[in-house]
C-alpha cells in the first residue's frame, strides 16, 4: 500500500479518484480543508501529529499541510501506524456503514414525524445521545441546518399537512407540532409560506392565491432567473408576468404569477389540452402550486445569517444590492436533473436549446404556445435515435435516458430525495451514471434546497471569486474550494451571489 506524502511537490504526485479524475495532493488537501464529503472513500487523509486517520468530510480541526499524509484506503492507513478518527469512523464508511449518519437520520425523521414531541433545541440534545456542540456540527454538515432551524422546518411542515388533512382549529394545530405560542406560529408559518395558516388551509377551495414578499426581496434578480431563455417553450417572463407549463399531481397545468415589488398573485388552471383518457374537469388543489412557487421564490430560506457572515469577511462587495437574494429551486427534481445533464460542459445557449427541442419532443403541450416539461416516462420511451436527431451527443443520450429508465423502474425514488440528509442524497445522486460532483451539487442546491453546497468547476463561480478576490487567474478546483471554505456553511447562497457578481443590475 502506498502513503502519499503532502510535502511531495511533483504534479505526478496523484491518486485515482474515480469520478473526480485524478488528484494532485495540493487537490486533495484542499479538499480536505473544505470537508469535501464527495471524496470520501476516494481517499483517506492521516495526520502524523496524532496518528489518526479520518475521511476528507471530517470536521475535526485542520492540521497544518506538514503533517497530512493521504492514503487510497484504509489498510494502508493503518500499515502506516494510524488509528481511525473516533469523530468520523473511516472504518466503518470503507465497509459501507455509517453508522453517526445513521444516528442523526433516524432521529431527523423523528423530529418530521413528531415534532411536538421535542419542545426546544435541549430536547433534541438529549434525544440525540451528543453534546450540543457535536450535534450542532452534525446537522451543519448532514442537513445544512443547525438543529432548531431542522425543527423549525418538521413543525411547519407537520402543520401544513394538519391543515390540509383535519378540521383541527389553527391553535389546536400549533400547539399539537410543538409551538409554544399561537404568535410565533403565525409569524414563523407567514415568513416562510408567505400566506397565513387559514389562507393555506383554504388552498384547496380557489384557483389563485397571493403570496407576501419579505421587506427588500430582490424582484429583478428572480426576473433574471425566470427569464433566462426568452425563447423557452415551458416558461416566459413578459414584464412582471411569468407563465409556465408545470405538473401538478400527475396533471399538466399552466401557472402564471404577477409579480410586483411587495407579493406574488399565482394562478393556476388546467391544461387546454391534456392527455388521452384524463378528466377534463378535474379541479386542481392548489396545495402543490403553492410548494412550487415557495420554491422559485425561494421563502424558506433565510439570508440573513449568510449576509452577516460576508460582510463580517470584509465581503461587504458580494452582497451588496442584493442581501434578501436566494435561490429560486426548479419546478421538480427531475427538471434539476435533466438540467444538470443538459448544462455539463456546453454553453448555455446550446443547453437551452437541448432543453427547448427535448420539451417539444417529450413533453405535453397545456396551451397552443406552451409546453409542460418532458416526465420520466415519455423520456424512457424515446429511442436514442431520437435524441440525436435534435442534437444530444450519445454520451448525453445515454445519460438522460439511463436516469429515466431508473426513476420509471423504481431503482431511483425522486420523491425520497428531498427528504434525505444532504449526504445521503450526495451518495445516491453520485451512485447514477452521469451525474459528478458538479450535477449532484447542482441538484442538492438547486432542487432540493441544500444550502452549504458547490458545483465545482462552475464557470460562473471562478469567474466570479475571480473579480471578487481580485484575481489574476481563474481559480481550479483545489483554489476554488479553498476560496469558498470561508462562506460555509452557506456556500449555496455564496454561489447565488457569485453567479450576479460580474452581470449589470438587472
Amino acid at each position: 500500500m502506498v502513503a502519499f506524502s503532502s510535502s511531495a511537490k511533483k504534479p505526478d504526485a496523484i491518486l485515482p479518484a474515480g469520478k473526480l479524475g485524478r488528484m494532485t495532493v495540493e487537490q486533495m488537501y484542499a479538499r480536505f480543508l473544505a470537508s469535501d464529503a464527495s471524496c470520501n472513500g476516494r481517499f483517506f487523509t492521516g495526520v502524523l501529529t496524532t496518528s489518526i486517520y479520518c475521511l476528507p468530510s471530517c470536521r475535526a480541526r485542520k492540521p497544518r499541510r506538514e503533517n497530512v499524509r493521504f492514503f487510497p484506503n484504509v489498510e494502508a492507513a493503518r500499515q502506516a501506524g494510524l488509528r481511525p478518527c473516533r469523530k468520523c469512523h473511516p472504518d466503518d464508511f470503507a465497509r459501507g456503514a455509517d453508522p453517526v449518519l445513521a444516528q442523526i437520520e433516524t432521529l431527523a425523521a423523528e423530529m418530521r414525524a413528531r415534532p411536538g414531541d421535542f419542545t426546544d433545541v435541549k430536547a433534541v440534545v438529549k434525544r440525540s445521545g451528543y453534546g450540543a456542540t457535536r450535534l450542532f456540527e452534525l446537522f451543519r454538515q448532514h442537513y445544512h441546518a443547525t438543529p432548531a432551524d431542522f425543527l423549525l422546518h418538521a413543525r411547519l411542515a407537520a402543520a401544513k399537512e394538519r391543515l390540509r388533512h383535519t378540521d383541527d382549529g389553527v391553535a389546536d394545530v400549533a400547539f399539537a407540532v410543538g409551538f409554544d405560542s399561537l404568535s410565533a406560529f403565525h409569524v414563523n408559518f407567514k415568513r416562510l409560506n408567505g400566506l397565513t395558516p387559514a389562507a393555506y388551509r383554504g388552498l384547496g377551495n380557489t384557483n389563485s392565491f397571493t403570496l407576501k414578499l419579505p421587506a427588500g426581496y430582490p424582484l429583478p434578480y428572480l426576473r433574471r432567473t425566470l427569464g433566462r431563455d426568452p425563447q423557452s417553450v415551458s416558461e416566459r417572463l413578459v414584464g412582471d408576468t411569468y407563465t409556465a407549463g408545470v405538473w401538478l399531481d400527475g396533471f399538466p397545468a399552466v401557472l402564471t404569477l404577477h409579480m410586483d415589488a411587495t407579493c406574488v398573485q399565482a394562478e393556476v388552471e388546467p391544461a387546454s389540452r391534456l392527455p388521452l383518457g384524463s378528466n377534463t374537469a378535474r379541479k386542481v388543489d392548489l396545495h402543490e402550486a403553492h410548494a412550487l412557487v415557495v420554491g422559485l421564490l425561494g421563502l424558506t430560506q433565510d439570508p440573513a445569517p449568510f449576509v452577516r457572515q460576508a460582510r463580517t469577511l470584509g465581503f461587504v462587495r458580494l452582497v451588496e444590492g442584493r442581501p434578501e437574494l436566494r435561490i429560486s429551486q426548479t419546478h421538480s427534481v427531475f427538471d434539476g436533473l435533466v438540467w444538470s445533464i443538459l448544462g455539463q460542459q456546453i454553453t448555455f445557449g446550446f443547453a437551452c436549446m437541448l432543453k427547448r427541442r427535448l420539451t417539444e419532443l417529450a413533453g405535453v403541450r397545456v396551451r397552443s404556445d406552451l409546453f409542460a416539461p418532458s416526465r420520466p416516462t415519455s423520456i424512457a420511451a424515446l429511442q436514442e435515435g431520437d435524441l440525436l436527431r435534435i442534437q444530444f451527443s450519445r454520451q448525453k443520450a445515454d445519460y438522460l435516458s439511463n436516469i429515466a429508465r431508473l426513476i420509471t423502474t423504481g431503482k431511483l425514488d425522486l420523491e425520497a430525495l428531498p427528504r434525505m440528509s444532504a449526504t445521503g442524497a450526495e451518495r445516491t445522486l453520485l451512485a447514477i451514471r452521469g451525474l459528478g460532483p458538479w450535477s449532484v451539487n447542482y441538484i442538492l442546491m438547486r432542487s432540493l434546497g441544500f444550502l452549504d453546497c458547490l458545483p465545482l468547476g462552475d464557470t460562473g463561480v471562478t469567474s466570479g471569486l475571480q473579480a471578487l478576490y481580485a484575481l489574476k487567474h481563474r481559480p481550479d478546483r483545489a483554489e476554488t474550494l479553498r476560496l469558498l471554505t470561508p462562506f460555509s456553511p452557506y456556500r449555496s447562497l455564496a454561489t447565488a451571489h457569485l453567479w450576479q457578481l460580474n452581470q449589470p443590475a438587472p
